[in-house]
């Protein structure tokens, strides 16, 4: 079923180029991906470890290379996220006046792309299918997008392809510290392999960093975020849609699923400069977006805003915290895909987006503005909505992290000034709610015809996914902090057990009875029933 989700919109997509109708074939993917995802979800087993699902065809045995595919409770989400998205995207599309094969094409593409990284266990084919949404996302702004949208083209390729050579450096850099008898590509091995601390800290240290880099560019960390604003008022709505609401959540999934489980040490080494640089996310980038005059460049600016809250969660390593971190990306992929929706339609009836322009929509077209409404809440973090119960479990396991008796911690700062940025992004998207859909109308937009009818079927997936998380998250939660608690619980424990020195070295407590020329799965690891992956491992 998982090589199904992955290769149903490749598929598609050829079949489009070489003549298939090109609407109808991509929504007819994007539903069956759909209802292979939410089966998926029905037939998860909570609360069980590592990877269900798994398929594994061997590519080179001496590299130890295979294409395997799996998932768990993380992967899940995010296969459950990039499907919905994906068909409300596509829906949201239409008639497209030139190329249209290839645009849908694209689309499918990116689709296909992402949900093949989130799903795969091998470290090269989790680089490989990102790659291969890279090339449509150039291609979808350059040629259908509108104002400046070539140099919009150039600047997020040449950003995303500077932030994806910088994490093919630190993939590379991983592989080659890992003892040679212990070398794979397999996540699962190397995972075990960290937590045995078989990667020495100070190669951890430069390896995190360049990942963390890497990482950061693709999700528009600050200062490495100028790119997505602009990329994103120059795109099609259905692009933006997926972009900001899929695909830039594979760095977020990266450092979740490589960066801290195999560079624990590593991650606490660069956590201040990860703390740092999220408020930049946080508080100057939400200034920033105070000060924009136009709703698509708002919108931009909102979605690198909001990754500083994922990123708080992440840096914060607790339980608590990044499990609410999951629960904001799915979230937040979710509300910025909606509000991309409407302000898409806006700008086709009305041929601007500025809010001087616009104003008394919600009078002429009242669904329109409700379902923004809906999405402004979201990203507001009215209770109610997913975007709370991600956001409170951040701020609460973020604060928990640095409770000392003596004092503020550095995150128990972080989490303070994180809280002004909720009363930023109120005060921004309540007054592009007020300039777009409240006040007087004008003559020019009295003519505007409501939504059509079958438009409001993916504005009501969306909503309907938000507060179905919004009045559930325990669903969600159930599935992710199995996830976590294996290696983020393993990880604690043994750097607890870590002795330092008298010079200031650390030192590790021998590992009884290894050999580190042996393979990792001749020693450790045995398979669960049914495919389900690697079962508990030895010390624990």
């Amino acid at each position: 079923m998982v090589l199904f989700i992955i290769f149903c919109p490749i598929i598609a997509a050829i079949l489009i180029m070489v003549g298939a109708p090109a609407r109808k074939t991509a929504l007819t993917a994007s539903v069956l991906t759909f209802a292979a995802a939410l089966y998926l979800l029905a037939t998860f087993g909570d609360g069980e470890h590592g990877f269900q699902h798994v398929t594994s065809f061997t590519i080179s045995p001496e590299w130890r290379l295979s294409f395997t595919t799996g998932i768990d409770g993380l992967s899940l989400i995010m296969v459950l996220l990039a499907t919905i998205v994906t068909l409300a995207a596509i829906w949201f599309a239409g008639t497209i006046e030139k190329y249209e094969n290839a645009f849908y094409a694209c689309l499918l593409f990116i689709s296909g792309g992402a949900i093949g990284a989130f799903t795969s266990i091998d470290l090269f084919f989790f680089y490989a299918f990102h790659e291969l949404a890279l090339i449509p996302t150039f291609l979808l702004i350059g040629i259908w997008g509108s104002g400046n949208r070539v140099a919009a083209a150039w600047k997020i390729t040449i950003y995303l392809a500077i932030g994806s050579f910088i994490l093919l450096l630190g993939l590379i850099l991983l592989y080659q510290s890992v003892p040679l008898g212990w070398r794979s590509f397999d996540i699962r091995e190397l995972t075990v392999g960290a937590s045995m601390g078989l990667i020495p800290a100070d190669a951890q240290h430069h390896i995190y960093l360049l990942l963390l880099v890497g990482f950061g560019i693709l999700v528009s960390l600050f200062p490495f975020h100028t790119w997505a604003p602009e990329a994103y008022a120059s795109a099609p709505a259905p692009v933006a849609m997926l972009h900001a609401g899929v695909l830039k959540k594979f760095g977020l999934y990266g450092l979740l699923r490589v960066a801290i489980p195999l560079l624990p040490e590593g991650a606490r080494h660069w956590a201040g400069l990860l703390v740092v640089l999220l408020l930049g996310n946080i508080i100057y980038v939400g200034l920033v977006t105070i000060a924009q005059k136009r709703l698509d460049w708002m919108l931009g600016y909102s979605s690198v805003m909001h990754m500083g809250y994922i990123f708080l969660g992440i840096a914060s390593a607790t339980i608590l915290a990044t499990t609410g971190a999951v629960v904001l990306i799915f979230a937040h992929g979710l509300s910025i895909a909606l509000l991309f929706a409407i302000a898409g339609e806006l700008r086709q009836r009305t041929g601007t987006l500025a809010f001087d322009e616009l104003g008394g929509l919600a009078r002429i077209m009242p669904f329109a503005g409700l379902a923004f409404g809906f999405g402004v809440f979201a990203a507001v973090g009215l209770p109610g909505f997913a975007n709370f119960a991600g956001e409170i479990m951040i701020f609460f396991g973020a604060f928990k992290h640095g409770w000392t008796m003596d004092g503020f911690h550095i995150f128990q700062i972080a989490t303070v000034l994180a809280l002004w940025g909720v009363v930023i992004s109120t005060v921004y998207m309540l007054r592009a709610y007020r300039k777009t859909f409240m006040g007087t109308v004008s003559e020019q937009w009295k003519q505007l015809a409501e939504l059509r009818p079958t438009l409001r079927v993916p504005v009501t997936l969306l909503v309907g996914a938000l507060i179905c998380c919004g009045f559930f998250p325990q669903t969600f939660v159930r599935m992710v902090a199995p996830t976590f608690r294996t290696y983020l619980t393993t990880n604690t424990s043994h750097l607890a057990d870590m002795q330092t020195c008298s010079d200031g070295a650390v030192r590790r407590p021998p590992v009884v009875g290894l050999n580190q020329d042996a393979p990792p799965a001749s020693l450790l690891l045995r398979r669960g029933r049914q495919g389900r992956g690697y079962g508990e491992v030895a010390w624990r």
